[in-house]
């Protein structure tokens, strides 16, 4: 028993010794085992850089979509500035059609047709701005002419005027020696203006197809109101057609509303203004008078300003220069009874915009879009104006802190009804004494 414990005992040192010492090397006779030989290193960078086999499979098809994405930007871009000159002749059309398609309506309803009907309204249109610019021409030839013949009556008048003013000795023969002096600078100057009437005729050309557009699309929104709005619904669900419906109801409402309205005060305007031209006998009362109508009720902010100073100018011209103040007494006195009494009770049955909020719409109107949008612009803040009143849910206020000057005219009326009680109670004791 003891030989075989120190049997183990020699068994266990030899195997730590042999772990304690390691793997025992291989013999020479033995094959080794094949070492890996090292990969090149173009291989090494093409199987794992950005662009070998170890390159995600989305990221082409990512860069494919993103190079996609920006071309079609860009060209999204260009047809956008290309064709916004449509857009706005569309956006012009659609407002005139929603001023139109109310009398079309009318007519429709008592079985004309729309197509007629659109076409007899444009008649009626176009005779009005025919006879309007046909009187306004003629109003600015006769007055061109005679302030050419008068001219060397005025100039003689202006330079006399100068040397009793300005100590001068000025004449008319020196006037025109100085303008035959500078007869090569009105030459050249007349040549340049010769060089540019291709341009100011292509650019005429041009406003008179796109009047032709506008005109054209207007008929065909108005002549085909109902199939078009028929087309716009049928894209969309039946929850969304009854408030497109509504919408365009409103907008019908307010554009034709406040155009209507606007006629409506340019009519008695001109009217008024003819009565007095007449009694004045200025030359071409009428015409006058519809320039004046007509300019301070559609042209916003400075049409009333425009509008005063042609017949003011006129009656400068007249044997009774006088005659202008007087014009210019009856433009102020008409506008103040129009702001007060007319323009309330015409827009009441109509609609009504804000004083701010229609110089605001024509500012954004104007640095939108120019001159259209500035003449859009109100029609289309009416439509919004709509739209919010429509659409906004509006609450009763209570707290007397919005408006003080209602509450300190509240207590005033309050300490005046206690004065007067006290004074009717003082005077009632002294009477009974």
């Amino acid at each position: 028993m003891a030989s075989s414990a120190e049997q183990q005992n020699s068994d266990r040192s030899a195997q730590v010794a042999d772990e304690a010492a390691g793997p025992t090397p291989a013999s020479p006779a033995s094959p080794a085992a094949p070492t890996p030989e090292p990969e090149p290193a173009s291989a090494r960078s093409a199987g794992g850089g950005l662009w070998g086999s170890g390159m995600p499979r989305w990221l082409p098809r990512a860069m494919v979509l993103a190079l996609l994405m920006v071309g079609l930007f860009q060209l999204a871009d260009w047809a956008f500035h290309e064709l916004i000159d449509l857009f706005v002749m569309l956006l012009v059309s659609f407002f005139l059609s929603l001023a139109l398609e109310p009398a079309v309506d009318r007519m429709a309803a008592r079985g004309v047709r729309r197509g007629v009907g659109t076409f007899l309204v444009f008649v009626v249109l176009a005779i009005a701005v025919g006879g309007f610019l046909t009187a306004l021409g003629t109003l600015l030839v006769d007055q061109v002419a005679k302030i050419a013949s008068d001219l060397p009556h005025l100039l003689d008048n202006l330079i006399a005027w100068i040397n009793r003013t300005f100590h001068q000795e000025l004449s008319l023969d020196e006037l025109q020696k100085k303008l035959l002096k500078d007869s090569g600078a009105i030459e050249s100057y007349a040549q340049s203006a010769a060089d540019n009437v291709w341009g100011v005729s292509s650019t005429l050309i041009g406003g008179l197809f796109q009047a032709f557009t506008v005109g054209l699309f207007t008929f065909y929104f108005t002549a085909d109101g109902p199939r078009v709005r028929r087309t716009v619904c049928s894209m969309l669900p039946p929850a969304k057609q009854a408030e497109v419906l509504r919408a365009w109801e409103i907008a019908l409402a307010k554009t034709g509303g406040y155009l209507y309205s606007r006629a409506l005060l340019a009519v008695a305007s001109a009217l008024a203004h003819w009565v007095m031209f007449a009694l004045l006998d200025l030359p071409y009362a009428a015409a006058q008078a519809v320039w004046v109508g007509v300019m301070s009720q559609f042209v916003p902010t400075i049409g009333t300003y425009l509008a005063g100073a042609l017949p003011v100018l006129v009656a400068l011209t007249t044997d009774e220069p006088v005659d202008a103040l007087w014009v210019l007494v009856f433009v102020v006195v008409y506008q103040q009874i129009e702001n007060y009494l007319l323009h309330p009770r015409i827009t009441a049955k109509t609609v009504d915009v804000h004083p701010a909020v229609a110089f605001g719409s024509v500012l954004a109107g104007a640095a939108l879009l120019g001159g259209v949008g500035a003449l859009i612009a109100i029609p289309a803040a009416a439509t919004l104006q709509g739209f919010v009143g429509t659409y906004v849910r509006r609450y009763e206020v209570t707290d007397p802190r919005v408006d003080r000057g209602e509450q300190r005219r509240q207590r005033r009326e309050l300490r005046r009804e206690a004065a007067r009680r006290l004074r009717r109670m003082v005077g009632g004791d002294s009477g009974r004494r």
